[in-house]
């Protein structure tokens, strides 16, 4: 891979080959999650989910984690292992699930339901994740949510189409913060209709962060490595992806003679990319690496507390 920056510092650079010479020096590791952009992810040592990443946070003996991912990835990372340097190549890339739900707003909405338990998915910052009585992803969600007792109300944050998803699921009554990914909610399911017309043999297969109707539409919900395991294995050959296309090189991957279809947006643009997870690039992998920074820092007594309900998450998965 060579570099396509205007630095001159970097413009002569092989990015594949100093990431992995500076990943040796720092006893370095790239966590990436499967959103990310391809060359990315091909000099990543993990690529994978929110729970394979967080699991592999957890057990990695690397001096340096690298998370390319967004900013709670990298929170993640950072609660599980507190004595290593826990490095993000853009500090901007956030969440607009996380950015929805704001710790101070979280406890205003526990305070209207005393006694509850409240389950976050992941993609929160840690001081909503320090509220929460348990951690979720997509992966586990409903072990999680069937792991509470039944004469407890929960309260699910901060994704209202996977909560509802999991009502379905799971058949219990939880209130619903009312979030969403600004990814899974641009999906047409007008166009996603048209491309099921001109192929009419392909299986649709969803993120459950989707809305409610275009998860209707399809063969197969699941989360990321839910939805490659899915593609690999199916007797089908094509398959319309709803969910961010950064999916679909590890996919293609794992499934290389099968046709993958991303699902378009509404609007005529990549609004199906993640943006924040766009932010992210590899001369940025490569900057962060060289020079150790951004580094990611969080007070101590915040990541107690926002560990309490991740090492729950992780006892039950």
């Amino acid at each position: 891979m060579q570099s396509g920056s205007a630095d001159p510092h970097l413009a002569d650079l092989d990015l594949d080959l100093e990431i992995e010479r500076l990943k040796k020096e720092r006893n370095a590791v790239i966590l990436a999650h499967y959103y990310q952009e391809s060359e990315i992810q091909d000099v990543a040592d993990i690529v994978g989910d929110s729970l394979q990443l967080a699991q592999a946070a957890q057990k990695t003996e690397a001096d340096v984690i690298l998370f390319a991912g967004v900013h709670f990835m990298a929170e993640t990372a950072k609660i599980l292992n507190p004595e290593r340097v826990v490095l993000v190549p853009d500090m901007a890339a956030g969440c607009s699930l996380a950015d929805g739900c704001p710790a101070d707003r979280l406890r205003a909405w526990q305070a209207r339901y005393p006694g509850s338990v409240t389950i976050s998915y992941i993609n929160c910052s840690a001081e909503v994740k320090a509220e929460s009585d348990y951690i979720c992803t997509s992966s586990n969600a409903k072990t999680i949510v069937n792991a509470i007792p039944a004469d407890k109300q929960i309260l699910f944050a901060p994704d209202k189409n996977l909560g509802r998803y999991l009502i379905k699921e799971t058949g219990r009554d939880m209130v619903l913060w009312q979030g969403s990914c600004i990814v899974h909610e641009t999906f047409s399911a007008r166009k996603l209709i048209a491309l099921k017309i001109e192929n009419p043999d392909a299986k649709i297969i969803a993120h459950p962060e989707c809305e409610e109707h275009l998860l209707a539409m399809a063969d197969f919900v699941g989360s990321t490595s839910a939805l490659l395991k899915f593609a690999q294995n199916d007797s089908a050959t094509t398959f319309i992806i709803v969910t961010e296309p950064g999916i679909l090189h590890s996919m293609q991957k794992l499934a290389p003679g099968k046709t993958l279809i991303p699902a378009p947006p509404e609007a005529n643009c990549a609004c199906n990319e993640c943006p924040f997870m766009r932010l992210n690039t590899p001369e940025k992998v490569y900057l962060a690496l060289r020079d150790l920074e951004p580094r990611l820092e969080m007070p101590e007594e915040l990541r107690l507390r926002a560990k309490i309900p991740m090492d729950r998450m992780l006892a039950l998965s």
